[in-house]
Protein backbone atom coordinates (compact mmCIF):
# COMPACT_ATOMS: atom_id res chain seq x y z
CA UNK A 1 0.00 0.00 0.00
CA UNK A 2 3.25 2.54 1.20
CA UNK A 3 4.42 1.55 -2.72
CA UNK A 4 1.12 2.53 -4.33
CA UNK A 5 1.02 5.84 -2.19
CA UNK A 6 4.71 6.50 -2.80
CA UNK A 7 3.46 5.86 -6.56
CA UNK A 8 0.95 7.94 -7.03
CA UNK A 9 2.52 11.11 -5.48
CA UNK A 10 5.41 10.63 -8.25
CA UNK A 11 2.51 10.65 -10.68
CA UNK A 12 1.32 13.58 -9.47
CA UNK A 13 5.03 15.48 -9.80
CA UNK A 14 5.28 14.03 -13.21
CA UNK A 15 1.48 15.54 -14.24
CA UNK A 16 3.09 18.77 -12.63
CA UNK A 17 5.86 19.19 -15.14
CA UNK A 18 5.35 21.05 -18.17
CA UNK A 19 5.23 19.30 -21.35
CA UNK A 20 5.69 15.83 -19.59
CA UNK A 21 2.34 13.54 -20.97
CA UNK A 22 2.04 13.92 -24.60
CA UNK A 23 -1.53 13.21 -26.14
CA UNK A 24 -0.82 10.50 -28.84
CA UNK A 25 -4.78 10.00 -29.52
CA UNK A 26 -7.69 9.31 -27.95
CA UNK A 27 -6.21 6.11 -26.17
CA UNK A 28 -2.29 6.86 -25.77
CA UNK A 29 -0.19 9.09 -24.44
CA UNK A 30 3.59 9.37 -24.21
CA UNK A 31 5.02 10.27 -20.56
CA UNK A 32 8.76 10.98 -19.64
CA UNK A 33 10.32 9.25 -17.17
CA UNK A 34 11.65 11.41 -14.52
CA UNK A 35 14.79 11.22 -15.13
CA UNK A 36 14.49 12.77 -18.45
CA UNK A 37 15.95 10.29 -20.14
CA UNK A 38 13.21 8.32 -21.93
CA UNK A 39 9.66 7.72 -22.17
CA UNK A 40 6.70 5.47 -21.57
CA UNK A 41 3.71 4.98 -23.79
CA UNK A 42 0.41 4.54 -21.92
CA UNK A 43 -2.29 2.95 -23.87
CA UNK A 44 -6.05 2.85 -22.67
CA UNK A 45 -7.79 -0.55 -23.87
CA UNK A 46 -11.03 -2.62 -22.49
CA UNK A 47 -8.70 -4.22 -20.28
CA UNK A 48 -7.47 -0.90 -18.73
CA UNK A 49 -4.55 1.36 -18.45
CA UNK A 50 -1.02 -0.42 -19.63
CA UNK A 51 2.34 1.27 -19.87
CA UNK A 52 5.59 0.20 -21.41
CA UNK A 53 8.08 1.21 -18.52
CA UNK A 54 9.65 -2.08 -16.59
CA UNK A 55 7.63 -0.97 -13.05
CA UNK A 56 4.31 -2.00 -15.05
CA UNK A 57 5.45 -4.97 -17.68
CA UNK A 58 7.57 -6.96 -15.28
CA UNK A 59 5.76 -6.16 -12.13
CA UNK A 60 2.20 -5.50 -13.54
CA UNK A 61 1.83 -2.57 -11.27
CA UNK A 62 -0.36 0.25 -11.60
CA UNK A 63 2.92 2.83 -12.37
CA UNK A 64 3.64 6.29 -11.94
CA UNK A 65 3.37 6.81 -15.37
CA UNK A 66 -0.57 5.59 -15.24
CA UNK A 67 -1.04 7.96 -12.76
CA UNK A 68 0.52 10.65 -14.48
CA UNK A 69 -1.90 10.33 -16.94
CA UNK A 70 -5.01 9.96 -14.69
CA UNK A 71 -4.13 12.83 -12.24
CA UNK A 72 -3.78 15.01 -15.73
CA UNK A 73 -6.81 13.91 -17.17
CA UNK A 74 -8.65 14.38 -13.75
CA UNK A 75 -7.29 18.32 -13.82
CA UNK A 76 -8.18 18.97 -17.67
CA UNK A 77 -11.25 17.42 -17.18
CA UNK A 78 -11.81 19.82 -14.16
CA UNK A 79 -10.37 22.51 -15.86
CA UNK A 80 -13.07 21.99 -18.65
CA UNK A 81 -15.63 22.02 -16.55
CA UNK A 82 -15.12 25.63 -14.63
CA UNK A 83 -17.13 28.04 -14.61
CA UNK A 84 -15.64 31.67 -15.65
CA UNK A 85 -17.82 34.79 -15.02
CA UNK A 86 -16.16 37.79 -16.60
CA UNK A 87 -16.41 41.19 -16.90
CA UNK A 88 -19.17 42.54 -19.40
CA UNK A 89 -17.36 43.41 -22.57
CA UNK A 90 -18.18 46.56 -24.35
CA UNK A 91 -21.08 46.60 -26.36
CA UNK A 92 -21.98 48.46 -29.63
CA UNK A 93 -21.88 52.20 -30.33
CA UNK A 94 -25.94 53.06 -29.06
CA UNK A 95 -25.98 55.63 -32.29
CA UNK A 96 -24.74 53.56 -35.02
CA UNK A 97 -24.32 50.02 -33.43
CA UNK A 98 -20.81 49.85 -34.68
CA UNK A 99 -19.01 47.57 -32.66
CA UNK A 100 -15.59 49.55 -33.02
CA UNK A 101 -15.60 50.94 -30.14
CA UNK A 102 -12.58 51.81 -27.58
CA UNK A 103 -12.32 53.31 -23.54
CA UNK A 104 -11.37 56.67 -23.85
CA UNK A 105 -10.11 58.36 -20.85
CA UNK A 106 -12.79 59.15 -17.70
CA UNK A 107 -15.56 61.54 -17.27
CA UNK A 108 -15.19 63.19 -13.46
CA UNK A 109 -17.93 64.80 -11.29
CA UNK A 110 -18.71 64.69 -8.10
CA UNK A 111 -19.94 61.25 -7.71
CA UNK A 112 -16.47 59.78 -8.77
CA UNK A 113 -15.07 58.65 -12.20
CA UNK A 114 -17.21 56.68 -14.78
CA UNK A 115 -15.48 55.01 -18.15
CA UNK A 116 -16.17 56.91 -21.52
CA UNK A 117 -15.75 55.38 -24.10
CA UNK A 118 -15.41 56.42 -28.20
CA UNK A 119 -16.65 55.15 -31.58
CA UNK A 120 -14.41 55.32 -34.56
CA UNK A 121 -17.36 54.71 -36.84
CA UNK A 122 -19.10 58.22 -36.45
CA UNK A 123 -17.28 59.89 -33.52
CA UNK A 124 -19.57 59.59 -30.76
CA UNK A 125 -18.61 59.75 -27.50
CA UNK A 126 -20.80 57.61 -24.74
CA UNK A 127 -20.81 56.16 -21.54
CA UNK A 128 -21.72 53.34 -20.13
CA UNK A 129 -22.87 52.22 -16.28
CA UNK A 130 -23.96 48.69 -16.32
CA UNK A 131 -25.59 47.82 -13.07
CA UNK A 132 -25.00 50.97 -11.31
CA UNK A 133 -27.10 53.41 -13.80
CA UNK A 134 -28.64 56.60 -11.65
CA UNK A 135 -26.59 55.66 -9.02
CA UNK A 136 -24.96 58.95 -7.52
CA UNK A 137 -21.82 57.20 -6.66
CA UNK A 138 -19.72 55.66 -8.77
CA UNK A 139 -19.15 51.83 -9.04
CA UNK A 140 -15.61 51.88 -7.59
CA UNK A 141 -16.94 53.42 -4.80
CA UNK A 142 -20.40 51.56 -4.15
CA UNK A 143 -18.21 48.21 -4.42
CA UNK A 144 -15.30 49.71 -2.16
CA UNK A 145 -18.03 50.36 0.45
CA UNK A 146 -19.25 47.04 0.18
CA UNK A 147 -15.76 45.14 0.34
CA UNK A 148 -15.03 47.45 3.20
CA UNK A 149 -18.52 46.79 4.95
CA UNK A 150 -18.27 43.09 4.54
CA UNK A 151 -14.66 42.51 5.57
CA UNK A 152 -15.45 43.97 9.08
CA UNK A 153 -16.20 48.10 9.13
CA UNK A 154 -19.31 49.09 10.06
CA UNK A 155 -21.68 51.47 7.96
CA UNK A 156 -20.97 54.69 9.91
CA UNK A 157 -16.99 53.94 9.16
CA UNK A 158 -17.61 53.28 5.62
CA UNK A 159 -19.68 56.57 5.35
CA UNK A 160 -16.33 58.53 7.17
CA UNK A 161 -14.28 56.96 4.23
CA UNK A 162 -16.26 57.93 1.42
CA UNK A 163 -16.69 61.46 2.70
CA UNK A 164 -12.69 61.26 2.55
CA UNK A 165 -13.09 60.61 -0.96
CA UNK A 166 -15.37 63.45 -1.53
CA UNK A 167 -18.48 61.13 -1.34
CA UNK A 168 -21.18 63.40 0.85
CA UNK A 169 -23.44 59.77 1.68
CA UNK A 170 -25.22 58.79 4.68
CA UNK A 171 -24.57 55.11 6.56
CA UNK A 172 -28.25 54.56 5.66
CA UNK A 173 -27.67 55.03 2.15
CA UNK A 174 -24.88 52.24 2.31
CA UNK A 175 -27.29 49.95 3.90
CA UNK A 176 -29.40 50.48 0.97
CA UNK A 177 -26.28 49.75 -1.79
CA UNK A 178 -26.00 46.76 0.29
CA UNK A 179 -29.76 45.73 0.36
CA UNK A 180 -29.91 46.06 -3.42
CA UNK A 181 -26.71 44.63 -4.75
CA UNK A 182 -26.97 41.91 -2.58
CA UNK A 183 -30.38 40.73 -3.75
CA UNK A 184 -29.05 41.45 -7.38
CA UNK A 185 -26.06 39.26 -6.76
CA UNK A 186 -27.82 36.43 -5.30
CA UNK A 187 -30.39 36.03 -7.86
CA UNK A 188 -27.93 35.53 -10.36
CA UNK A 189 -25.41 33.60 -8.85
CA UNK A 190 -27.54 31.28 -7.61
CA UNK A 191 -28.22 30.10 -11.24
CA UNK A 192 -24.44 28.65 -10.97
CA UNK A 193 -24.03 25.05 -9.18
CA UNK A 194 -20.50 24.62 -7.57
CA UNK A 195 -18.59 21.39 -7.46
CA UNK A 196 -18.72 20.65 -4.25
CA UNK A 197 -17.01 17.22 -2.44
CA UNK A 198 -19.42 14.50 -0.96
CA UNK A 199 -18.55 15.70 2.63
CA UNK A 200 -20.42 18.35 4.04
CA UNK A 201 -20.80 19.63 7.47
CA UNK A 202 -23.56 21.49 9.74
CA UNK A 203 -23.42 23.59 12.53
CA UNK A 204 -25.53 26.46 14.21
CA UNK A 205 -24.50 29.77 16.49
CA UNK A 206 -26.94 32.35 18.48
CA UNK A 207 -27.04 35.55 17.15
CA UNK A 208 -29.22 38.75 18.39
CA UNK A 209 -31.90 40.27 15.72
CA UNK A 210 -33.46 43.33 17.63
CA UNK A 211 -31.73 41.76 21.53
CA UNK A 212 -33.54 38.39 21.01
CA UNK A 213 -31.89 35.56 20.67
CA UNK A 214 -31.62 33.81 17.03
CA UNK A 215 -29.83 30.70 15.68
CA UNK A 216 -27.96 30.70 12.22
CA UNK A 217 -27.69 27.28 11.07
CA UNK A 218 -25.33 26.78 8.61
CA UNK A 219 -24.04 23.93 5.90
CA UNK A 220 -20.96 23.50 4.28
CA UNK A 221 -18.73 21.80 2.35
CA UNK A 222 -16.06 20.22 3.53
CA UNK A 223 -13.17 20.02 1.03
CA UNK A 224 -14.15 24.13 -0.74
CA UNK A 225 -15.38 25.67 2.48
CA UNK A 226 -18.56 26.97 0.14
CA UNK A 227 -20.86 28.16 2.14
CA UNK A 228 -23.83 25.96 0.73
CA UNK A 229 -27.14 27.36 2.48
CA UNK A 230 -28.20 29.01 5.91
CA UNK A 231 -31.21 29.19 8.10
CA UNK A 232 -32.48 31.67 10.67
CA UNK A 233 -34.02 29.68 13.68
CA UNK A 234 -35.90 31.00 17.53
CA UNK A 235 -34.52 26.99 18.86
CA UNK A 236 -31.65 25.69 18.98
CA UNK A 237 -32.58 22.15 19.65
CA UNK A 238 -35.77 21.73 18.33
CA UNK A 239 -36.18 24.09 15.65
CA UNK A 240 -36.56 21.67 12.12
CA UNK A 241 -34.04 22.15 9.47
CA UNK A 242 -35.13 20.21 6.70
CA UNK A 243 -35.83 23.45 4.69
CA UNK A 244 -31.22 23.85 5.44
CA UNK A 245 -31.08 20.44 4.30
CA UNK A 246 -33.35 20.72 1.42
CA UNK A 247 -31.68 24.07 0.16
CA UNK A 248 -28.31 22.39 0.63
CA UNK A 249 -29.67 19.70 -2.22
CA UNK A 250 -30.91 22.22 -4.41
CA UNK A 251 -28.00 24.73 -4.19
CA UNK A 252 -25.20 21.74 -4.82
CA UNK A 253 -27.93 19.64 -7.32
CA UNK A 254 -27.09 16.63 -5.23
CA UNK A 255 -26.98 14.64 -1.26
CA UNK A 256 -23.62 14.73 0.38
CA UNK A 257 -22.13 11.40 0.41
CA UNK A 258 -21.57 12.11 4.81
CA UNK A 259 -22.50 14.76 6.81
CA UNK A 260 -20.80 15.47 9.84
CA UNK A 261 -22.80 17.45 12.63
CA UNK A 262 -23.01 17.70 16.21
CA UNK A 263 -25.19 15.38 18.59
CA UNK A 264 -28.18 17.64 18.37
CA UNK A 265 -31.24 14.91 17.82
CA UNK A 266 -32.84 17.61 15.00
CA UNK A 267 -29.77 17.30 12.88
CA UNK A 268 -30.25 13.46 12.99
CA UNK A 269 -34.01 14.10 12.31
CA UNK A 270 -33.33 16.18 9.18
CA UNK A 271 -30.97 14.35 8.23
CA UNK A 272 -32.94 11.01 7.96
CA UNK A 273 -36.45 12.49 6.30
CA UNK A 274 -34.00 14.55 3.36
CA UNK A 275 -30.85 12.38 2.99
CA UNK A 276 -30.97 8.71 3.91
CA UNK A 277 -32.60 6.73 1.36
CA UNK A 278 -33.15 2.94 1.90
CA UNK A 279 -31.05 2.02 -1.80
CA UNK A 280 -27.76 3.17 -2.29
CA UNK A 281 -25.68 5.23 -2.53
CA UNK A 282 -26.78 6.29 0.84
CA UNK A 283 -25.62 9.27 3.27
CA UNK A 284 -23.58 8.35 6.48
CA UNK A 285 -23.95 10.98 9.57
CA UNK A 286 -21.45 11.48 11.58
CA UNK A 287 -22.97 12.90 15.31
CA UNK A 288 -20.11 12.37 17.48
CA UNK A 289 -17.55 15.27 17.30
CA UNK A 290 -14.62 15.21 19.16
CA UNK A 291 -12.14 18.43 19.96
CA UNK A 292 -9.15 16.94 18.16
CA UNK A 293 -8.82 14.06 15.54
CA UNK A 294 -10.53 13.63 12.11
CA UNK A 295 -14.19 13.78 13.38
CA UNK A 296 -13.44 17.70 14.90
CA UNK A 297 -15.72 20.47 13.44
CA UNK A 298 -12.85 22.93 13.48
CA UNK A 299 -13.97 24.39 9.75
CA UNK A 300 -16.69 24.44 10.73
CA UNK A 301 -16.16 26.67 13.85
CA UNK A 302 -13.73 28.92 11.96
CA UNK A 303 -16.47 29.98 9.76
CA UNK A 304 -18.89 30.83 12.69
CA UNK A 305 -16.36 32.58 13.75
CA UNK A 306 -16.19 34.85 10.81
CA UNK A 307 -19.79 35.76 11.31
CA UNK A 308 -19.41 35.96 15.09
CA UNK A 309 -16.80 38.85 14.64
CA UNK A 310 -19.11 40.20 12.16
CA UNK A 311 -21.91 40.66 14.05
CA UNK A 312 -20.07 42.18 16.50
CA UNK A 313 -18.98 45.21 15.08
CA UNK A 314 -22.87 45.37 13.80
CA UNK A 315 -23.73 44.87 17.94
CA UNK A 316 -26.77 42.77 16.31
CA UNK A 317 -29.02 42.67 13.49
CA UNK A 318 -32.10 44.66 13.26
CA UNK A 319 -33.84 42.44 11.46
CA UNK A 320 -34.49 38.58 10.79
CA UNK A 321 -34.67 38.99 6.90
CA UNK A 322 -31.86 41.68 6.33
CA UNK A 323 -29.79 41.04 3.58
CA UNK A 324 -26.47 41.45 5.80
CA UNK A 325 -25.90 37.43 6.29
CA UNK A 326 -27.53 36.93 2.68
CA UNK A 327 -24.72 39.62 1.70
CA UNK A 328 -21.56 37.55 3.85
CA UNK A 329 -22.42 34.45 2.29
CA UNK A 330 -21.76 35.71 -0.89
CA UNK A 331 -18.61 37.32 0.36
CA UNK A 332 -17.46 34.21 2.24
CA UNK A 333 -17.67 32.61 -1.26
CA UNK A 334 -16.91 34.76 -4.28
CA UNK A 335 -15.17 37.54 -2.45
CA UNK A 336 -12.46 36.18 0.59
CA UNK A 337 -9.57 34.39 -0.07
CA UNK A 338 -9.02 31.64 2.53
CA UNK A 339 -5.50 30.88 3.71
CA UNK A 340 -6.82 27.15 4.13
CA UNK A 341 -7.33 26.96 0.46
CA UNK A 342 -4.05 28.65 -0.57
CA UNK A 343 -5.48 31.79 -1.11
CA UNK A 344 -8.50 30.98 -3.52
CA UNK A 345 -11.97 31.53 -2.24
CA UNK A 346 -14.31 28.75 -1.86
CA UNK A 347 -16.35 29.59 -5.12
CA UNK A 348 -13.02 29.40 -7.05
CA UNK A 349 -12.27 25.84 -5.16
CA UNK A 350 -15.65 25.03 -6.59
CA UNK A 351 -14.71 25.77 -9.70
CA UNK A 352 -16.27 28.96 -10.23
CA UNK A 353 -13.61 31.97 -11.35
CA UNK A 354 -14.23 35.14 -11.13
CA UNK A 355 -12.36 37.59 -13.60
CA UNK A 356 -11.47 41.10 -13.72
CA UNK A 357 -9.60 43.58 -11.13
CA UNK A 358 -12.93 44.02 -9.33
CA UNK A 359 -14.39 41.36 -8.59
CA UNK A 360 -17.79 42.75 -7.09
CA UNK A 361 -18.32 44.66 -10.38
CA UNK A 362 -18.14 41.90 -12.50
CA UNK A 363 -20.56 39.91 -10.59
CA UNK A 364 -23.36 43.07 -10.60
CA UNK A 365 -22.98 43.76 -13.97
CA UNK A 366 -23.37 40.47 -15.30
CA UNK A 367 -26.20 39.90 -12.77
CA UNK A 368 -27.75 42.88 -14.78
CA UNK A 369 -27.06 42.09 -18.09
CA UNK A 370 -28.59 38.83 -17.00
CA UNK A 371 -31.75 40.71 -15.40
CA UNK A 372 -32.38 42.21 -18.57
Amino acid sequence: MQAQNERQIKGQEIARLEGAIQRVNEYSYRVKSQSGKGDYEVISSEFGWGCSCPDHTYRSQKCKHIHAVEFSLTIRKKVESQIVIAPVPIGNCPRCKSERVVRHGVRKNKSGTIQRYFCKECKFWFTLNIGFEKMHASPQMITTAMQLYFSGESLRNVQKFLHLQGIKISHVSVYKWIGKYVTLMQEYLDQITPQVSGTWRTDELYLKVKGNTKYLYALMDDETRFWIAQQIADTKYTQDVRPLFKEGKEVAGKKPDMLISDGAHNFHEAYLKEFWSKVPPRTSHIRHIHIAGDMNNNKMERMNGEVRDREKVMRGLKKQDTAVLKGYQLYHNYFRPHEGLGGQTPAEAANIKIEGRNKWMTVIQNASVDLN
